[in-house]
């Protein structure tokens, strides 16, 4: 467990599924009008879809006095981590937990010996799209370019294979 101003970040479990899904949805509402509603309902996905997805890969829940604000997942496509349904709880946004989730991924890219991140994000999610920046992230021409008709864009981070240096 990572923790950082009484956030923990641990591996979520199927029992996770019902309060991952209602962060989702929470996260994504103040954003439900610029989604068409077959890429909203792909975002704030459902219970089943939740532990689905928790069977196919790994997902990580943030926690803060034992509530969920936080998630995201990764799933394996090629050499390259796929990272996919970030949500911070709007109430628990600026804490750096979206930062505390994405340490996390590294840390499982590089045990895996991974060399590529990459994701997919609406041109509209601001705060999201800066913290990816600020963690590395570029933006490529790498598809999708939507998700049911919502505008999307593709960045990617490459981690570093060298050892790291004693002194």
């Amino acid at each position: 467990m990572n923790s950082s101003r009484n956030i923990q970040i641990r591996s979520a479990e199927s029992r996770d599924a019902p309060a991952l899904a209602s962060l989702l949805a929470d996260s994504f509402a103040e954003y439900k009008s610029l989604y068409t509603s077959a890429g909203y309902a792909a975002t704030a996905i459902t219970n089943e879809q939740v532990a689905d997805r928790i069977s196919e890969g790994r997902v990580w829940v943030a926690l803060c006095n034992e509530s969920v604000v936080g998630t995201v997942s990764v799933v394996v496509r090629g050499e390259s981590l796929y990272v996919r349904g970030m949500a911070v709880r709007p109430t628990a946004r600026g804490q750096r937990i979206g930062e505390l989730l994405l340490t996390e991924v590294e840390k499982f890219a590089a045990a895996g010996e991974f060399q590529r991140l990459f994701l997919s994000t609406t041109p509209f999610l601001d705060r999201a799209i800066q913290l990816y920046e600020r963690l590395g992230f570029s933006r490529i021409d790498e598809g999708p370019q939507d998700l049911y008709g919502t505008p999307l864009f593709t960045m990617e981070k490459f981690l570093s294979r060298e050892p790291l240096r004693q002194t």
